[in-house]
């Protein structure tokens, strides 16, 4: 059987979905390939290349930053999930002035993603806010921050379902990443230099992925039960309005980037993070 490392570098459904239902369906079975799914949230970028990885996001900065030949094979979605939460009175991205909000190094995607966004509000992150960095988790600690009100508002991924959180503390959700920036996040991508494009295992594993792709998008009533065995907390109702707010409408069917998608959001991050976009010219093409 052939074998290789899958990576996933934030946990929740945002990384994690599609290789789930690949995963618990069979497909890496039927594809004849053994996938490794491995967390690799606080690892290196050197052990990263090293297999397949979920995470584009952190594959276009190191990209861009570091001329990492990263190459994107198929996309699963163009909708960051992530959202900012606010308590108490924070129940607006207006109302984020001058207060604390627990969010990603600038330096990692989902930082460069929460002030693309901040900017787009008319908010400075370096000076209209009190950015309080912390390292990608299951947020837990940020909701118990909020409770007790040592931040005012987070920026959070999707180990949780924010709706359901803000009801039952009491929060407000301020703002979704994914209504105002549209770039490929999570699929598969490579670096070539060290997995070639046609290695077998690799194809494999891409077409698993578009067969998962395909399976939520056909099959709602999948798609949610396997939503809700990801994220615990929700009804099936729940776990539902999910799926049809955040999944269904924007995860692809096939795997294929969206290119406007590609110049609109490299060109936003490039200008976050003051460099040319020119050197992501060529990574998405094989997944267009």
């Amino acid at each position: 059987m052939l074998s290789i490392d899958l990576t996933y570098v934030g946990s929740g459904i945002h990384e994690e979905l599609i290789a789930h239902v690949a995963d618990q369906e069979g497909y890496f079975e039927d594809e004849g390939v053994h996938v490794a799914l491995r967390d690799g949230a606080v690892w290196p970028g050197e052990r990263v290349r090293a297999g397949a990885t979920i995470g584009l996001g952190r594959a276009l900065l190191s990209r861009l930053t570091d001329g990492i030949p990263w190459t994107v094979l198929t996309a699963n979605t163009h909708r960051p999930l992530f959202w900012f939460v606010g308590r108490g009175d924070v129940k607006s991205m207006d109302d984020l002035r001058g207060r604390r909000l627990a969010v990603h190094a600038a330096h990692t995607a989902p930082g460069c993603f929460a002030r693309i966004v901040l900017r787009k509000h008319g908010l400075d992150p370096d000076r209209d806010v009190q950015c309080v960095e912390r390292i990608p988790a299951d947020y837990q600690m940020d909701l118990r921050r909020l409770r007790e009100g040592s931040i005012d508002a987070a920026y959070v991924g999707s180990t949780l379902a924010p709706e359901q959180v803000a009801t039952e503390e009491g929060f407000s959700v301020l703002s979704w990443v994914g209504d105002h920036l549209r770039i490929p996040t999570v699929g598969i991508a490579v670096d070539t230099s060290r997995i070639p494009l046609d290695d077998p295992a690799l194809q494999a594993l891409v077409r698993a992925n578009k067969r998962a792709l395909q399976t939520i998008a056909e099959q709602p009533r999948l798609a949610v039960k396997h939503i809700a065995s990801l994220l615990n907390r929700l009804t099936i109702e729940e776990a539902q309005h999910h799926y049809e707010r955040y999944v269904r409408p924007w995860f692809t069917a096939d795997g294929r980037v969206d290119p406007h998608a590609v110049q609109e959001g490299v060109a936003a991050v490039a200008t976050e993070l003051g460099l040319s976009a020119a050197a992501a010219d060529q990574m998405y093409r094989p997944a267009m």
